[in-house]
């Protein structure tokens, strides 16, 4: 029952180059009696992704992808998500590496309680 729920704020990336794009709220969740390999990363409206706990992780270090989720380090402090709907759709969207880190952190506590 340690459900790891971190809302944040992460920018939608489009192919216009508007810098003054407003952040957007996003909203991270794990949830161990669910999956503990998963994580879900619920995006504005209806979209909402679930995918693998470790590709997160693999992604702030280098490019991986699986399935409909890629990630990728942009810099030194940001990380980016990609999502490809079944529709053909595609969201990019740029968090801090920090918080994905944070979260990722949170999960592999709350993971530890469920099993002690």
């Amino acid at each position: 029952m340690s459900v790891v729920e971190q809302y944040a704020r992460a920018h939608i990336v489009t192919d216009t180059q508007d810098d003054d794009r407003d952040a957007v709220p996003v909203v991270l969740r794990y949830d161990p009696d669910a999956d503990p390999r998963a994580v879900r990363i619920g995006l504005p409206g209806p979209h909402e992704w679930t995918f693998s706990r470790s590709l997160l992780e693999e992604g702030l270090r280098a490019p991986v992808g699986s399935g409909e989720v890629r990630v990728w380090p942009c810099g030194r402090v940001q990380a980016v998500v990609e999502f490809h709907s079944a529709a053909g759709g595609v969201s990019v969207v740029q968090f801090e590496s920090k918080t994905l880190m944070r979260f990722l952190r949170r999960t592999y506590m709350a993971g530890a309680r469920v099993t002690s």
